[in-house]
């Protein structure tokens, strides 16, 4: 098996998936070490074929063939586990849309959440694949003949996969189900790198104008520092030593040094000048600098246990229809539905509302009970009468 390196190659490929209703992909990329991801391998494959291994690392090789197909809009692009390869490529300048991630078609499906590949592969189409080399090591060369059929296994089987379980989504009338959920995917807000949007990533603890003017800051330093000398965000700053200098807000290196989430040293070295005047920076007008939050009454006296109990329905509610609940509603979702019946949430609209939202609801104003049926959770109706007697 010989990948491709050469523009004319790619090319020739390229021209025969241009009439392909979808196209599988995958990718493999080192990252450990890096803050961008180095990408290694590109496979693609369509039902019937072609299929091909790319390598993006081979000196010369243009991959604008193959970003054009990835913005074809009247390609497919089939993922699985979809968010780390779509960023990837939209680091490229190309949004692979429309795109269809078979592990949130799965989710759909009933497989569970986050089903691993090779357990799809298993469930779908009753085999199983060897990860042996899960591990390889894919910035090598030259790769081996078991490593690259390794590799290009994961695309032939996702293009395989995708008919067989978006039949089974179409049967069971759930497609619009997933559909939200990918087009979400392909939002570029999600693969942002700008700096001084860093601090969305995170939680802020405290809503205060200076508390947050510094969280930004020390955050958009983070992440500058992190792209400019390629290294992961942890190795400049872990995420909670932000809180702590939001909270301090240390205005000099002395300061900085006593900080109990900061390494040892850290004030010493050259980041930190650089990181006590972008905290500085930020203080001197702290009113405009900092990010405006707009903070949700929260949940209710009780909200812990509406909550909980919400969570039980969640999970009763999914089992009865099969769907993985993560797909239906996230804690997030169930605590401002605990503090806000007109909550905006996903789990309020649509095909969600009508499959849990609404039983939620219901569960609030005590129109619902849950009952444990053996080892089963069911969901039965409160009759009037007794309520009434309450």
């Amino acid at each position: 098996m010989t990948p491709i390196t050469s523009t004319a190659d790619l090319a020739e490929l390229c021209a025969r998936l241009e009439g392909q209703p979808f196209v599988a992909l995958d990718t493999e990329f080192m990252r450990e070490t890096t803050y961008w991801p180095k990408l290694c391998l590109i496979q693609v494959a369509a039902l019937g074929g072609p299929e091909a291994i790319i390598d993006p690392l081979a000196e010369g090789l243009d991959l604008t063939p193959l970003l054009k197909i990835l913005r074809d809009p009247h390609v497919l692009k089939v993922f699985h586990a979809a968010r780390q390869d779509v960023e990837i490529f939209n680091n490229l300048g190309a949004m692979p849309v429309p795109l269809f991630d078979t592990q949130i078609a799965g989710m759909a499906a009933g497989f569970g959440e986050q089903i691993a590949y090779d357990a799809l592969v298993r469930r779908v189409l009753k085999i199983d694949i060897d990860k042996s080399h899960r591990f390889t090591d894919w910035a090598r060369r030259p790769l081996t003949e078991a490593q690259l059929s390794y590799a290009l296994a994961d695309v032939t089987h996702l293009a395989e996969i995708y008919p067989a379980l978006r039949a089974q989504l179409e049967d069971a009338e759930r497609i619009s189900w997933v559909t939200e959920e990918m087009q979400a995917m392909c939002d570029p807000a999600l693969y942002d790198v700008d700096p001084e949007n860093a601090w969305r990533r995170l939680k802020p603890r405290r809503h205060s104008v200076k508390y947050l003017a510094v969280f930004k800051a020390v955050a958009a330093w983070r992440e500058r520092t992190a792209q400019q000398r390629d290294q992961p965000r942890g190795r400049i700053l872990k995420d909670e030593a932000i809180d702590e200098l939001a909270s301090q807000a240390p205005t000099d290196v002395d300061a900085l040094g006593r900080l109990r989430s900061v390494p040892k040293g850290f004030g010493g070295s050259k980041f930190g000048p650089e990181l006590v005047e972008a905290v500085r920076e930020a203080l001197r007008d702290p009113e405009s600098y900092a990010p405006k939050i707009e903070r949700d009454g929260g949940a209710p006296p009780s909200g812990g246990a509406v909550v909980e109990l919400l969570k039980v329905l969640l999970k009763a509610r999914s089992e009865d229809i099969g769907v993985a609940p993560k797909l239906i509603a996230t804690v997030g979702d169930l605590e401002r539905i605990a503090a806000d019946d007109r909550g905006d949430v996903a789990a309020l609209k649509g095909w969600r509302r009508e499959a849990f939202g609404e039983d939620a609801l219901r569960l609030k104003r005590g129109e619902l009970a849950l009952v444990l049926d053996g080892t089963r959770v069911r969901v039965v109706p409160v009759r009037r009468a007794v309520r009434a007697s309450a």
